[in-house]
C-alpha cells in the first residue's frame, strides 16, 4: 500500500536560471502545472531537442511547489539531470537515486549445468550514502527533487518500519548514552574507535560521534551527563572542527532493510513456517537434496537474523520484514514520495518500456532458484514492481520526450507540444547519400567538420562494425573512439567528455547516442545504412538521433542510403515541419538562432574518475600479466572486471563466473609482485 504522508509546507522551491522563460514555454508550464493542482492524473510533454525540456520540469516543480521525482532510462542521463537541477534549484534539496551496484552479479542456478552462482556485487559506499539522503529528504523537507533511475522501482525497505527505527535526539532531553548505543546498533551501525567513516559511532567517555549513514561530510557529537544530553553539534569527521550547534538532530538507520527487534522475531517465526511447508512439499515431491538444500541455507539465515538482526541477502525476506502478503507489491521509492508529490518520466519512450520489462527478468531468475532449493518462494516478492503495480502507485504523472509512445499518448488526457526552441535553432538539415563507398565520403565529411572545429557523430549497425569503423578513422589520423555496449559506465562518461574537449573529434556508437545526450560541439551526425528499417532505424529512433544536431547553428545530418524507407520519410518529414514551424517562429519574433552553451565538466566526478583510455587494449589481454607495468596490469584488471559486469547484465552467468575466478586470481597475483 502507498503510504500516505503530508509533507511539510514550510520550505518553498526557489528557481534560479539564466535563462528568460519565453512566451511558448510559459503557455506550457501553466498548462502543465494548472492540469496537476486540479489532480489530472497523465499528461504528456511532447517537446523537440532543445526546446528547453528540462528548464520546463523546474519551472513546474517551482510553481506547484511540490516535491518531485524525476525517472530517467539510465545512469548518464540521470547524472545530466541531476546536474542541471542542482544549478536551478542551489537552496533547495536536489537529491540522486540510482542503483549503488559499481557491478553486481545476482545470485542465480543453471539447471542444465548444476551450476549455483553466489551473489557478488560492489558496493558504490558514494551512491549508498545518497540514496539515503534522497529518502531522508522525501521523509523530513518538501522541497524535494529526486533525480532516479528505473531502480526506483525496485523493492526497498518499508517506510513506515524505516522510520519507526529513527533516533532522536533533542538538547536536555534525558537519554542515556547505552541506551543510545543500542538503537544505533539495532540501526545497523558498527562500533570502531579507531577508524570513524560512513555507517560508524565510537565512544569517548561521556561523548558519542556517530557518523550519519546519509551524510558524506558531517560527523554528530552528542555529550551525555549521566542520563541527559548536555550538547549536541556538527563537526568534521576529518579534522575534528566543530561545524553548528544543534538543537535536535534525527539519525537514520544505515540500511533501509532495517527493522525493530520484535518484528523480526515475528518474521523468524513466520520464515520457520515458510521452510517447514517447502521442505514438506519437496519431501513429498522426493526431491530430497532441495529439500535439505533449503533448510541448510535458511536456518543459517535464521541464526544470523536472530543473533544480530541481519543476514547477507535479507533483501529476500523483506516481505516477513514488511508484513506483506503472498504477492503483493514491495514498497519501492515512490512509497517514499508524498502523495502530493510529482512524477516526471524522462525520455518517456524508452523508461516505460524499461519499466515494462524489469518483472518478468527478475522473476525468471528468481523462480529458479525456488525450484532448486536455494531460496524460499517468498524471495519471488523481492523484485521490481510490475507494469500495473507502477501505474497504480505512480502519482500524477508528466511524460517527457520528444517523441513519445503510443502509451503515454493513449494514456495522457493532454499532450502539450513545444515545437520551438529559445535558441531558436531550426532542425538540422538533411542529407540523403548514396550507402555506396559510404566510409569514403563519411572521412570526406568528417574533416570538413573538424576543420570548423565541431564534434561528429557516427551511427552504424553493429558493434563490431562500430570497432572497425574507428580503427580505420584513427588510421587515418582522425582522433576516434567508439561506444557500444560493451564499454562501462566510466568509459562512456570520460569519452563523451574527452568528445566535448576536443580530445576526441568522432564518436562511433549503435544506440548509445539517441536520447538525451546534450553535446552542443557536434556538428554532424552521420548514419550508416539509415534504410535498413528496424528498432535502430525506426522513425522514432532516428528522430532522437537527428535531434542531436540541433544543439548547434550549423548542425546538419547525413543519411547513407541507398533508398528512402518509410521511417526515413516519415522521420524527414517531421524534422522539415518541426524545421518550418520554427522557422516562423524566428521571423515572428526576430529571433537570430545561436548554438546551446553548455559548460563542460566532469559528470558525476564524484562518483566516476576520469580514466585515461586504454590504448594498448588488445595488446594488453593478450601479453603475460607479469611482463606488463603496475599500470598496465591494473589497466588489464580492470577490462576483466568490466567483463564480468557486462557477462552479468546479460544472465551469461557461467562467462561472468569465469571473470570472476580469472579477476581474484589477478588479484592475488598484484599482491606477490
Amino acid at each position: 500500500m502507498k503510504r500516505e504522508i503530508e509533507s511539510d509546507t514550510s520550505s518553498n522551491f526557489n528557481l534560479r536560471s539564466t535563462f528568460a522563460c519565453t512566451p511558448a514555454q510559459k503557455e506550457v508550464i501553466d498548462a502543465i502545472s494548472h492540469l496537476i493542482l486540479v489532480g489530472n492524473k497523465f499528461q504528456t510533454l511532447k517537446g523537440v531537442t532543445g526546446c528547453g525540456k528540462t528548464f520546463i520540469m523546474a519551472s513546474v516543480i517551482a510553481e506547484i511547489n511540490k516535491p518531485a521525482i524525476i525517472i530517467a532510462p539510465n545512469k548518464i542521463l540521470a547524472a545530466q539531470l541531476f546536474e542541471e537541477f542542482k544549478v536551478f534549484f542551489p537552496n533547495n534539496s536536489v537529491e540522486f537515486f540510482v542503483s549503488y551496484y559499481d557491478y553486481y552479479q545476482p545470485e542465480a542456478y543453471v539447471p542444465g549445468k548444476d551450476l549455483f552462482i553466489e551473489k557478488d556485487s560492489s558496493i558504490n559506499q558514494h551512491i549508498d550514502q545518497m540514496r539515503l539522503s534522497a529518502t531522508k529528504s522525501l521523509l523530513e523537507r518538501k522541497d524535494v527533487v529526486i533525480v532516479a533511475s528505473v531502480s526506483a522501482i525496485y523493492g526497498l525497505g518499508d517506510p513506515s518500519i524505516y522510520q519507526t527505527m529513527l533516533l532522536h535526539l533533542v538538547l536536555g532531553d534525558l537519554f542515556e548514552i547505552e541506551i543510545a548505543i543500542s538503537r544505533l546498533i539495532a540501526m545497523q551501525y558498527v562500533r570502531n574507535d579507531i577508524e570513524f567513516n560512513r555507517g560508524v559511532f565510537r565512544v569517548r567517555g561521556e561523548s558519542l560521534d556517530v557518523y550519519p549513514a546519509e551524510h558524506e561530510d558531517m560527523g554528530i557529537r552528542i555529550i551525555f551527563d549521566d542520563i541527559k544530553i548536555v550538547s549536541l553539534y556538527t563537526f568534521d569527521p576529518l579534522t575534528g572542527v566543530k561545524i553548528q550547534d544543534l538543537r535536535r538532530f534525527s539519525i537514520y538507520p544505515k540500511t533501509h532493510y532495517v527493522s525493530p527487534r520484535d518484528n523480526i522475531h515475528r518474521a523468524i517465526i513466520e520464515i520457520k513456517n515458510e521452510l517447514r511447508h517447502q521442505i514438506d512439499f519437496f519431501s513429498n515431491a522426493n526431491k530430497l537434496i532441495e529439500a535439505q538444500r533449503i533448510e541448510q541455507r535458511t536456518v543459517f539465515d535464521i541464526e544470523m537474523l536472530s543473533e544480530i538482526g541481519y543476514c547477507s541477502g535479507i533483501e529476500n525476506y523483506s516481505r516477513h520484514l514488511s508484513r506483506r502478503n503472498p504477492g503483493e507489491a514491495p514498497p519501492c521509492l515512490l512509497d517514499y514520495l508524498p502523495k502530493d508529490g510529482v512524477l516526471f518520466v524522462d525520455e518517456s519512450h524508452l523508461t516505460i518500456s524499461q519499466i515494462q520489462a524489469m518483472y518478468k527478468g527478475d522473476h525468471s531468475r528468481k523462480k529458479n532458484l525456488v525450484d532448486y532449493g536455494f531460496r524460499l518462494p517468498s524471495a519471488l516478492d523481492n523484485r521490481p514492481l510490475r507494469f500495473d503495480e507502477f501505474e497504480s502507485v505512480s502519482p500524477r504523472t508528466v511524460y517527457v520526450s520528444a517523441t513519445p509512445a503510443e502509451y503515454e499518448l493513449s494514456k495522457s488526457s493532454v499532450v502539450h507540444e513545444l515545437l520551438v526552441r529559445p535558441t531558436g535553432l531550426l532542425d538540422p538539415v538533411i542529407e540523403v547519400m548514396p550507402a555506396k563507398n559510404q566510409i569514403e565520403t563519411l572521412l570526406i565529411e568528417i574533416k570538413k567538420e573538424i576543420e570548423k572545429n565541431h564534434r561528429v557523430l557516427v551511427g552504424c549497425l553493429t558493434k563490431v562494425l562500430s570497432e572497425k569503423i574507428s580503427e580505420f578513422l584513427n588510421q587515418k589520423s582522425i582522433k576516434t573512439h567508439y561506444i557500444h555496449a560493451d564499454t562501462n559506465t566510466t568509459e562512456r562518461i570520460s569519452i563523451i567528455h574527452d568528445l566535448r574537449i576536443g580530445t576526441v573529434d568522432v564518436l562511433v556508437g549503435i544506440n548509445l547516442l539517441r536520447e538525451g545526450l546534450d553535446l552542443p560541439e557536434v556538428g554532424l551526425v552521420a548514419l550508416l545504412d539509415a534504410d535498413r528499417e528496424g528498432f535502430l532505424r525506426s522513425e522514432r529512433s532516428l528522430v532522437q538521433t537527428i535531434g542531436r544536431a540541433a544543439r548547434n547553428v550549423n548542425g546538419r545530418v547525413i543519411l547513407f542510403a541507398d533508398s528512402i524507407s518509410p521511417a526515413m520519410d516519415r522521420a524527414i518529414t517531421e524534422s522539415n515541419r518541426r524545421r518550418s514551424i520554427q522557422s516562423e517562429y524566428n521571423i515572428k519574433h526576430s529571433i537570430t538562432p545561436t548554438s546551446v552553451k553548455r559548460t563542460i565538466s566532469n559528470t558525476m566526478d564524484y562518483e566516476y574518475h576520469k580514466q585515461k583510455l586504454i590504448e594498448r587494449k588488445m595488446d594488453l589481454i593478450k601479453s603475460p600479466a607479469k611482463s606488463m607495468t603496475d599500470k598496465e596490469f591494473d589497466s588489464y584488471i580492470k577490462q576483466v572486471e568490466s567483463q564480468m559486469v557486462l557477462h552479468a547484465s546479460k544472465f551469461e552467468f557461467e562467462k561472468a563466473i569465469e571473470c570472476r575466478e580469472k579477476l581474484k586470481s589477478l588479484i592475488a597475483l598484484r599482491t606477490t609482485f
